[in-house]
């Protein structure tokens, strides 16, 4: 058996997924004339009760294209040190919209109150302008953190007190709205920008949305061209990720209770230091001293265990569709058998 944990980016299309995507009309997109990704930008845009959206190839771009329309050269973005668009993204915020970063140290990868008023910097000549506000939610290096809505909307309220804009890396959102039960909408109306992973645990083979007011969009639009991300007969591509909006947001929380499982089977193990708060699909944990990440991560893959370090004794399990409940039983068996052993899982 092959369990893939590596992220939740290897999910494969369903058969209903093909199907939709092979039935689908196309056009030229560049244009506007594609009617599929016409169909999939208003739905979603709809969704979130938002004026617009934008089909793009990857959250990176998403985030990219949010932080270049909110800013000009020598602006300054507040984010969590943790934060996907510094952590993973290239530091392409720098070649593109020239800008800097003002981290803070938060909890899990989330800002905390009181915090993003303390870093807005006066207006002196020889500082960067403080412009922009960037959350994730869920966030991806903090273990699948939330932000309610409440926590979210405060600090939106914050930033807009010092007159700055505020984006959500909303990558993996809707992990989040399957727990606490709040609607697309109530987070659209919070936001100036939004932007959205199609191709995670909604199971899209494809593509990320940005969702804000039809001006931003616009310009948005021209920057993806610009950027090479303008797709001619991408309504293959957008087909898949309507279906994703439309059938795959539900079963999300069956991909949060997995992760949660494989949390509760590694608790009290004697090779675990320490096991981060699991409230979406993503598990991290520290191994005990004279263990590494590299060693553990071999001895799981000769029991076709995949997944990834995130730290030289850190380990990240992440659910998604293509992890049963079956293979979940599977590694937690395997995980307990090396307990027993005190050395690497058996084979079998």
């Amino acid at each position: 058996m092959t369990v893939n944990l590596i992220s939740d980016t290897a999910t494969q299309p369903t058969a209903p997924m093909l199907e939709a995507m092979f039935a689908a009309r196309v056009g030229d997109d560049v244009f506007r004339q594609d009617p599929t990704v016409n169909e999939l930008e208003a739905y979603a845009a709809d969704l979130f009760g938002m004026e617009a959206a934008l089909f793009c190839p990857s959250g990176t771009m998403t985030n990219q294209l949010a932080i270049k329309c909110h800013t000009r050269a020598l602006d300054e973005i507040i984010c969590e040190e943790k934060s996907h668009i510094y952590q993973y993204e290239g530091g392409v915020y720098s070649m593109l919209s020239s800008v800097s970063m003002n981290l803070l140290r938060g909890e899990r990868g989330k800002v905390l109150p009181g915090q993003i008023a303390n870093a807005v910097k006066p207006h002196y000549d020889w500082l960067p302008r403080t412009r922009l506000v960037v959350l994730e939610n869920t966030c991806n290096k903090g273990g699948g953190s939330i932000y309610t809505l409440g926590e979210a909307a405060a600090l939106v309220a914050e930033s807009r007190e010092h007159g700055l804009a505020v984006h959500l890396d909303g990558a993996r959102l809707f992990n989040a709205l399957v727990e606490t039960g709040e609607s697309p909408q109530a987070w659209g109306t919070t936001f100036d920008t939004i932007s959205i992973c199609l191709s995670k645990g909604l199971g899209a083979p494809v593509g990320s949305l940005l969702l804000g007011p039809t001006d931003l969009i616009d310009e948005a639009r021209r920057y993806r061209k610009v950027l090479g991300g303008g797709m001619r007969q991408a309504g293959y591509l957008a087909a898949a990720g309507l279906y994703a909006l439309q059938h795959n947001i539900d079963r999300l929380a069956d991909d949060n209770a997995r992760a949660r499982r494989l949390a509760e089977s590694l608790e009290g193990l004697p090779f675990v230091a320490s096991v981060s708060t699991t409230e979406t699909n993503i598990c991290i944990f520290d191994l005990a001293e004279g263990l590494t990440a590299a060693r553990f991560l071999v001895e799981l893959e000769k029991e076709g265990i995949l997944a990834v370090p995130f730290g030289p004794q850190t380990i990240r399990f992440t659910t998604h569709l293509g992890v049963t409940d079956e293979q979940v039983d599977y590694v937690i068996d395997r995980l307990h058998r090396y307990a027993r052993q005190g050395a690497a899982p058996a084979g079998g």
